[in-house]
């Protein structure tokens, strides 16, 4: 059972006594209960914001979400819960105890990367909730709005992060609740009203729909593209060692995080196309329009500005959960000698602040080209696209590291095991496999690449984005080392000397 202090707020915890450690006591640190965390990946995986792409498929949209959701959903829950239960410190350290240090620097590092390019895009969603609760739904596709939007949000979020503690599971899981989960049980409601009251959908609702049409490759690819809609699973498995009993409590809050996230998908998405024309589907501020729609039908227009506010603060709850657990991996992963010495600083509280900077740098480069590049929204959805191939490797490297590990470290206590290990990694390692693929073939409604270009450009973003890793563990210095491979401490003199290696072991 969850202890919490008050069961009233997701937000708080229990003080984790302090424990020894490699010859120092560990500081306490504040608990984490089965439902925060349940919360917290919620808001990590599920977004509204992909919604109106999804609802102009009308009711075949619950196949195009649930196909994924066994082929890649269930399989990424299932390891990530094994090896979180079994490894401290989330996929860094599941791919280094499988195959080596090199390749939990890169697993980690492709993490951190493609959330890198991802922050601009959320918080692009984030800009176009604020036009609307200020009345101004035109800004949404205005440039300079959308950078300075982007560039004030991502910094508050960022000093969030840099507060330490247990502050940004607090407003990750209560932002989570105010502006995902209560929009998308409204979107439910609303919905439910609009059609009770003899209104017609505005996207043709048929019970023959379900089962999409099979277009050959075409559909293939289609479902294949919908899998990273649950990427992220894993992502706050670094915080599994923050529950009193992560065994038990770990497991049991993927399941409610998985049919969370389900819910939260696949009933608002038909909501979505009831009330919103298919014609202004697919677009940023879609979930916007379908609250607009139905308030102003009914006279209480006003209410769309609370909506909409309240969409913003559940997409910047994302933006700081994510913020929080990558930064945390690839600070581990650093103090291995794997980041120069500059990119390991913390702050007084224990937080990232090296790699933060960084992180900000380039969030601000990004969030210029929406002032200077036209339809710059299209392309940075272009731009995630290709950063999401380079996730997927990532996912590659983590379902072959828990068949490696069953047979290389089979002793080692998994409060959870995944039954049939070898079938359900297969299956999540042969669907990312597929994803990866496919994901080389130009999108529909491409804009700014041209067709015969896009493969090639998508090769280059991987190897820009995917190499660096490599390169900074093949030039590693000694001195870069503060910690062992198990994250302990190294003596002020071993240090200095790069005693145990500079990096681990490949």
């Amino acid at each position: 059972m969850t202890d919490h202090r008050n069961a009233a707020s997701p937000g708080d915890g229990d003080s984790l006594p302090a424990a020894a450690g490699t010859g120092a006591t560990r500081t306490a640190i504040t608990l984490l209960g089965t439902g925060q965390l349940a919360i917290l990946t919620v808001v990590v995986v599920a977004s509204l914001r992909s919604l109106p792409t999804m609802a102009t498929y009308g009711l075949a949209s619950i196949t195009l979400y649930l196909i994924p959701a066994v082929l890649f959903l269930v399989p990424t829950a299932l390891v990530a819960a094994e090896l979180a239960t079994g490894w401290q410190g989330g996929i860094y350290a599941w791919v280094r105890e499988a195959l080596g240090n090199r390749w939990g620097f890169l697993a980690i590092w492709l993490q951190w990367v493609q959330n890198v390019v991802w922050f601009p895009v959320q918080l692009a969603f984030i800009a176009a909730a604020v036009a609307f609760t200020v009345g101004r739904g035109d800004l949404a596709n205005d440039g300079l709005f959308n950078a300075i939007v982007i560039l004030f949000f991502y910094y508050l979020a960022t000093a969030v992060a840099l507060a330490g503690g247990n502050l940004f599971a607090r407003i990750g899981s209560w932002g989570g609740v105010i502006g995902t989960i209560i929009p998308g049980i409204l979107l439910i409601v609303l919905g439910a009203i609009w059609l009770a009251d003899g209104r017609k959908s505005q996207t043709p609702l048929e019970a023959s729909d379900v089962i999409p049409p099979f277009t050959g490759f075409a559909s293939i690819v289609l479902i294949v593209s919908n899998f990273l809609a649950y990427a992220g699973m894993e992502v706050n498995a670094v915080h599994a060692n923050r529950m009193r009993d992560p065994g038990r409590q770990y497991p049991k809050a993927i399941l409610i995080a998985s049919c969370l996230i389900l819910g939260v998908f696949i009933v608002p998405t038909i909501m979505v196309a009831a009330l919103v024309p298919k014609s202004a589907l697919g677009l940023t501020d879609g979930i916007m329009l379908a609250f607009r729609n139905f308030f102003e039908h009914y006279g209480v227009g006003w209410a769309t500005y609370v909506l909409s506010a309240m969409i913003a603060i559940g997409a910047l709850a994302s933006v700081v959960t994510w913020i929080a657990a990558p930064s945390m991996g690839l600070l581990a992963a650093g103090k291995t000698g794997v980041l120069p010495p500059w990119m390991q600083k913390q702050n007084k509280r224990g937080v990232a602040e090296g790699i933060l900077v960084v992180q900000g740098v380039i969030v601000a480069a990004l969030a210029l080209l929406f002032v200077i590049i036209p339809n710059v929204s299209a392309v940075f959805f272009t731009l995630v696209g290709m950063a999401a191939a380079l996730y997927l490797i990532m996912y590659l490297l983590m379902f072959a590291s828990v068949v490696r590990l069953r047979r290389t470290q089979p002793d080692v206590r998994r409060s959870y095991r995944v039954p049939a290990v070898g079938l359900v990694a297969g299956v999540g390692f042969l669907a990312s496999a597929a994803a990866l693929v496919l994901g080389f073939i130009p999108p529909s409604g491409l804009v700014g690449i041209p067709p015969g270009v896009y493969p090639y450009v998508m090769l280059g973003v991987v190897v820009l984005l995917g190499m660096p890793p490599l390169l900074i563990y093949a030039a590693r210095k000694p001195h870069w080392r503060t910690t062992d491979d198990r994250g302990n401490p190294l003596p002020a003199a071993g240090a200095a000397s790069g005693s145990g290696g500079s990096g681990g072991g490949d």
